[in-house]
């Protein structure tokens, strides 16, 4: 009798620990499928990033009375691209600082398109046409890398809080990941003045 109650004890211990090691790789599965759509959005913010001084060199050889947006242009680049987020440390208040950056990014490259729109010879400019076609086409890869890195963040978030995983990620630490969250304004439609 004794042996068998040791038999069922030690496969129980060995159940446990299996359960738990599964849990616990599926944890860092989600957890880096997290950390991998994270580097799939800053690789779209960078390729915007990229494409901001030649469309900025492009609409200045036409417009050479808007300084002031150019150097508005320039400065929220420098300013969007020197905030980084590691993705393993992901906070809410990161996330929203790191928005706040590229919105003002995106603001900025508005009134240069709105800029653009006052020149007739330079938007018949091919160059200046390629430009706000990849642009708008890097936009666009933004928004979806964005709701894709939802989608992974929803799905890790929620299999740390299921319990019986909640126990694991909490053992070792696996935190929430804050989503991305539409910028104060969205709602309301730009207003464009020439």
């Amino acid at each position: 009798m004794k042996k068998t109650g040791i038999i069922i004890i030690l496969a129980i211990v060995v159940i446990a620990f299996l359960w738990g090691m599964g849990a616990y790789n599926g944890l860092v599965t989600t957890q880096e499928n997290v950390n991998s759509q994270w580097g799939n959005v800053e690789n779209q913010y960078q390729r915007r990033a990229d494409l901001v001084p030649n469309l900025v060199a492009t609409v200045k050889g036409y417009a050479t009375h808007e300084k002031s947006t150019f150097e508005e242009v320039i400065a929220a680049r420098a300013k969007a691209t020197q905030i980084t987020i590691d993705p393993t440390n992901m906070t809410p208040e990161k996330l929203q600082e790191y928005q706040a950056a590229q919105g003002q990014l995106g603001s900025a490259l508005g009134r240069l398109i709105a800029v653009a729109e006052n020149y007739p010879d330079l938007k018949a400019n091919q160059n200046f046409l390629e430009l706000q076609a990849q642009l708008e086409g890097t936009e666009n890869r933004i928004s979806v890398e964005r709701n894709r890195f939802n989608e992974v963040a929803k799905e890790y978030n929620v299999s740390i809080r299921r319990f019986p995983k909640n126990i694991i990620a909490g053992i070792f630490n696996f935190n929430i990941k804050p989503y991305f969250e539409a910028m104060e304004g969205a709602n309301k439609a730009p207003e464009v003045k020439f």
